[in-house]
């Protein structure tokens, strides 16, 4: 099984995230593990509680 990893954005003012929670289910459900790391999303405003029902 192959894993993808979510980061949190470091650079200061960047808010763009790399995958949104919606994509996170459709990727686990071709059978790939996604791994968020905590904080993602934020500045995006996607929570982690969307990451962890997607």
């Amino acid at each position: 099984m192959a894993t993808i990893g979510v980061l949190r954005e470091r650079y200061p003012g960047e808010r763009r995230v790399a995958i949104v929670p919606a994509t996170v289910g459709k990727l686990a459900k071709t059978g790939l593990e996604v791994r968020v790391e905590t904080g993602a999303g934020e500045a995006a405003g996607y929570p982690d509680e969307q990451y962890r029902q997607a």
